[in-house]
């Protein structure tokens, strides 16, 4: 049976350029700094977006009518998450609890995770106008605290769109607010239900206030290209993306700097006419 997936989320996971290469946040002009923390609070918000949308894919139940149904990518769930955590599955609510527990949970990718992630299907969500929405409860990625509500609802012919409302990413810098509507069309891997054949192409924008304070919205302008080979789940390889900031500063991501499309996690990011390299997500 042709697989309707719903590992949708990615965004914006920054890293360099061509020209030099910091860490996040490490320009010496204080102008390109206030500009690039808007960038890197939506890289740390929008990568966790990816792996929770993967995660929740991988273990939402093969059939929602089904008492205590199991996991549709039991292999790929381990992949993603690890084995230190509690799937349960409530048939009667539609609910699927995946609890990683009150003390960091460390993953494959070396990710730490601890609470609760709550995923309430609603339909038949591998049809067209069904949805599911995923809420976090005292949830933690590497001590830092996510909250929000994520809603995904199936298009049709391998689309769907995503909403995350009243999102925040709160850490010892700060905390950062947010909100994004996405579209999510495959393009490739329908055919098979692993999602290591998956290819999206990513449209959309999000809105927000950044650590610092500052307001700012994103605007995706070239479509981003994400491919789910090994090597390649945890970015983008292609596509750009435009942030403006209330100071009406504006910062170009560009994730396929070379032109090769390579599985790298590199991209640009050009500010006043510079291009810096920042590797970030925490």
């Amino acid at each position: 049976m042709v697989r309707s997936t719903l590992s949708l989320f990615t965004g914006l996971v920054l890293a360099g350029s061509l020209l030099t290469f910091t860490s996040c946040d490490k320009s010496n002009d204080p102008t390109d700094s206030v500009a690039t923390v808007s960038a890197e609070d939506q890289s740390v918000a929008e990568d966790e977006n990816a792996a929770l949308g993967d995660i929740v894919e991988a273990a939402s139940p093969a059939d929602v009518t089904e008492a205590s149904s199991p996991a549709t990518e039991s292999s790929d769930l381990v992949r993603l998450a690890g084995s230190c955590f509690t799937r349960t599955y409530n048939a009667a609510t539609r609910t699927l609890t995946l609890d990683f527990g009150p003390t960091n949970c460390v993953g494959p990718n070396g990710v730490a995770r601890r609470g609760k992630v709550v995923a309430v299907f609603a339909g038949p969500y591998r049809q067209a106008g069904a949805s599911v929405t995923i809420s976090l409860v005292d949830y933690y990625r590497n001590d830092n605290l996510h909250t929000g509500t994520r809603t995904i609802t199936n298009l049709g012919n391998g689309s769907w769109a995503l909403s995350v409302q009243n999102a925040s990413v709160t850490t010892t810098a700060g905390t950062h607010t947010w909100s994004s509507q996405r579209q999510y069309t495959r393009t490739t891997g329908g055919a098979t239900r692993t999602i290591l054949d998956d290819t999206y192409s990513v449209t959309g924008q999000a809105s927000g206030t950044n650590r610092k304070g500052i307001s700012y919205t994103a605007t995706i302008e070239q479509p981003l290209i994400k491919e789910f080979r090994l090597g390649c789940a945890r970015t983008f390889v292609a596509g750009t993306v435009r942030l403006i900031n209330a100071k009406e500063q504006t910062l170009l991501l560009n994730y396929d700097p070379t032109g090769t499309q390579a599985c790298d996690n590199i991209a640009s990011v050009t500010i006043n006419g510079k291009t810096h390299l920042i590797r970030c997500g925490r």
